[in-house]
């Protein structure tokens, strides 16, 4: 039943219908889908699932504050050092990776390639999900299960997997040849 809400929804929710108040998204703990209108890249197929996140992650120490509203707003309009799908999505589409902030450690797109990275989204991400008490349980039996390409976590065994470990490696290494960006 899980893999079905996810797979094929009854229904997929825009960034727009997302991020209006009230979101439809629940201040819950859960899995979230994201299928895409237009395919990232040239090798994935649109107009299907391609990552699972979850929130809250398992933590052992303490608590997360951490729900799939938070988390799915912050996919739709954060930036690349807090999301994963966010980063993976940018160097598909072959936007500059660049080291920010006064230390220089954090690297997102800057604010004209994460606003185009936003604006991308909002025309083709496309995101459900289903509650779940413990979402990493069910996560990890859907990364097992599914061909889930832009998965990186738990996912060695994906096609895809190498092509994108490769691929956000190399946005990295660029990214600290070039200057610290404002």
């Amino acid at each position: 039943m899980a893999h079905a809400a996810l797979t094929a929804p009854d229904r997929l929710w825009s960034a727009q219908e997302v991020l209006r108040r009230p979101s439809p998204v629940p201040a819950a703990a859960g899995v979230y889908g994201w299928h895409f209108e237009q395919a990232p890249c040239a090798d994935l197929t649109a107009g299907r699932l391609l990552y699972v996140g979850i929130a809250p992650r398992y933590m052992a120490n303490r608590s997360s504050t951490q729900n799939m509203r938070k988390r799915v707003q912050y996919h739709y309009r954060g930036n690349a050092a807090g999301s994963t799908l966010r980063f993976t999505l940018g160097c598909l589409l072959g936007i500059e990776l660049r080291r920010v902030g006064r230390s220089g450690t954090r690297m997102t797109f800057g604010k004209a390639g994460e606003s185009a990275l936003s604006q991308w989204m909002a025309e083709n991400a496309r995101v459900c999900w289903i509650g779940h008490y413990e979402p990493w349980t069910l996560e990890s039996e859907l990364i097992s299960q599914l061909d889930l390409p832009l998965n990186l976590d738990q996912n060695r065994h994906n096609p895809f997997y190498g092509r994108l470990k490769e691929l956000r490696s190399q946005a990295r290494q660029r990214a600290r040849e070039l200057a610290v960006s404002a």
